[in-house]
């Protein structure tokens, strides 16, 4: 089978590191690609992600057999209904259906419609009229504002007082840092509890769950610091008990996908729902329509089955029959930033360090944002490497993980240290309640 990978990031890299384990693949090419996604044995193809006319050409010249999207900007955009509608299969929702991350006005409103938990919020179009509301003090602090689009994971500001609230207003409707994803802003009420990321593969009606994981979203230690993409992710069956996985199921992603196919607009592809494990239930804290980034680097190495089948399926628009192994092992990834991070960031610095931090053993490097440069790997984006680890036990994955980390080396690289500290602590809160 030819497989055309679309995407350049970490999660792509890991896409490409399962899928090249099938026995079905014939050939794996990525569009645009990266130095390792080419470790993989894929072809890089020099056509970028959002050039939904040349990956068609591409595929079409190719006889492509199946297209795997990584990122959200080419789903929200048509590739899935440009592609089907030349004859094409791609595991990825429609245009519309991808408006569950398209847009959080639409998410919101859909929630709502069905009953979903998530928080209470308000849509804004205006500035000078979120302002005023904040003033009037309508909202409790703290209070989350939401760019209504796509925002690379970043358009979401948390905001303790009128101060800061005021000035997210003006990051996002006025300065538009977002660009057009600030033409709507939503003021959300501020959820507390613990955040977990659950991912399911759908055909639109049947519904196979993966693992579940926890993504770390600030910059810095302690959860501290502005929103990024994703620091660092970890997965280990301790995130979810079955009996909240089930609640998540009835109450969220059932519900979801239901809905969507009473709509006209059924999702196909990967759900992944973003969620607060609250004093109230598990709530909905935001829908992603494709694998997280970093979470896939941390669900799919526990992956067993076979992820081409499984996607190529999907794509068919029929799962029965089709079921999923998982390893019992925790895996840990850390992300390796670029100094200032998730702002204006350099690039072209040299890396260095990978040789001696080696893979095997349950060690993973993914690629989130690396070019060659004249005979030299160097850094091409704000999160430039995964550090990811597998071991039979969460603190052996996290040992190994840093081993790892504290090998490489690119001037300004920062990460974060605490990656899956939650978990170590939810651990040994069990560990004291057994011995209580």
């Amino acid at each position: 089978m030819k497989v055309l990978l679309v995407g350049s990031g970490g999660r792509e890299h890991a896409l490409a590191w399962k899928l090249s384990r099938s026995p079905d693949l014939t050939q794996l090419y990525c569009a645009p690609g990266s130095p390792g996604i080419e470790k993989e044995g894929a072809r890089s193809v020099p056509v970028a992600a959002s050039d939904l006319a040349g990956l068609l050409d591409f595929a079409q010249r190719e006889k492509i057999d199946l297209t795997v999207v990584g990122p959200e900007a080419p789903l929200v955009a048509g590739i899935a209904d440009l592609f089907e509608s030349k004859g094409l299969r791609v595991a990825g929702p429609s245009r519309q259906a991808a408006a569950l991350e398209g847009s959080k006005v639409f998410a919101k409103e859909f929630l709502l419609a069905h009953d979903i938990p998530t928080a209470a919020s308000q849509v804004y179009r205006d500035a000078d009229s979120a302002e005023a509301d904040l003033a009037k003090g309508l909202f409790d602090y703290p209070v989350v504002l939401k760019a209504d689009g796509l925002a690379a994971g970043k358009g979401v500001i948390i905001c303790h007082d009128l101060e800061e609230s005021r000035s997210a207003v003006d990051v996002l409707m006025r300065e538009r840092r977002f660009g057009d994803a600030g033409n709507r802003v939503l003021i959300e009420e501020f959820l507390r509890g613990e955040e977990a990321s659950f991912m399911v593969f759908t055909d639109g009606s049947r519904i196979l769950p993966m693992v579940a994981s926890q993504d770390h979203k600030a910059a810095y230690d302690g959860d501290k610091g502005p929103n990024t993409g994703g620091m660092g992710a970890y997965s280990d069956d301790t995130i979810l008990s079955d009996r909240l996985k089930a609640r998540i199921m009835s109450e969220i992603v059932e519900p979801t996908v239901a809905g969507m196919a009473r709509r006209g607009t059924p999702f196909k592809g990967i759900l992944y729902a973003g969620l607060m494990l609250t004093d109230n239930g598990p709530k909905v804290l935001e829908f992603n329509v494709r694998f997280g980034d970093p979470e896939a680097q941390a669900v799919l190495p526990r992956l067993d089955s076979d992820l081409l089948e499984v996607l190529d399926c999907l794509a068919a628009g029929d799962l029965s029959g089709q079921t999923l192994q998982w390893s019992p092992d925790p895996v840990v990834c850390v992300v390796l930033a670029a100094q200032g991070y998730p702002g204006s960031h350099p690039k072209g610095t040299e890396i260095s360090g990978l040789d001696l931090a080696g893979e095997g053993g349950g060690t993973l490097i993914f690629h989130s944002g690396t070019a060659w440069e004249e005979g030299r790997l160097v850094t091409a984006g704000g999160r430039v490497l995964g550090v990811t680890a597998r071991s039979s036990s969460l603190d052996g994955a996290i040992m190994s993980a840093y081993e790892a980390v504290n090998k490489i080396y690119f001037s300004g690289m920062f990460c974060r240290r605490d990656i899956a500290a939650k978990g170590l602590a939810r651990a040994e809160a069990a560990r004291l309640s057994d011995d209580s």
